[in-house]
């Protein structure tokens, strides 16, 4: 595995550990487990820079990114998406509606005026996921996840960390499956609701 920067003894312990099981919630019911492979990242903020990563994704991003975001405010993040876009790419955003209300620097709204495909899912207390699915389907899948927001704040102010896995195709499609799934009870983002 590689790592964005020196590993925390920590983090070296729980990836050892993951080497045998990778499990992650599938739905309710029993949660699915997955054999670990492919490659991890790990940033750590403030400090490293999980900005970068979520960005240098995103450009090597070839066909589909799907997003899952509490709070969204990260410029160069929602440039990348909106170039990505922009490359012919399926690029569709789930946000949360109360940090898209409260958030005077959410670019959500900005987002969706782009082009960008963008629902509001208020089914929950809070729509609390960070995660990027890329190119799901193919051996290049990405997912990024973590408690790293899309902002930054997350960068630079907040105690964060990132994974960025690679080349895991069934996880990959576990998390979009998952999207999917938010996809279904979200609501179309309206301008000036």
């Amino acid at each position: 595995m590689r790592f964005a920067s020196s590993p925390h003894p920590t983090v070296v312990a729980l990836l050892v550990a993951c080497q045998f099981a990778f499990a992650i919630p599938a739905h309710a019911g029993e949660p699915l487990q997955l054999t670990a492979r492919g490659t991890a990242q790990v940033a750590f903020t403030p400090g490293d820079e999980a900005a970068t990563l979520v960005v240098e994704a995103l450009r090597k991003a070839k066909r589909q990114v799907l997003v899952q975001a509490y709070s969204f405010t990260h410029k160069d993040i929602g440039q990348a998406l909106v170039d990505a876009k922009h490359r012919g790419l399926d690029v569709q955003v789930i946000a949360d509606p109360l940090q898209d209300e409260r958030g005077a620097t959410s670019l959500v709204a900005w987002l969706a005026e782009q082009g960008v495909p963008v629902w509001l899912d208020g089914e929950h207390a809070a729509a609390h996921n960070k995660v990027m699915v890329i190119d799901n389907g193919t051996a290049d899948a990405a997912v990024i996840t973590g408690s790293f927001n899309f902002t930054h704040a997350a960068q630079y102010r907040n105690a964060e960390n990132l994974l960025l896995l690679r080349g895991h195709p069934a996880l990959a499609e576990a998390y979009a499956a998952n999207w999917r799934r938010h996809r279904i009870h979200s609501l179309p983002y309206r301008a000036g609701r």
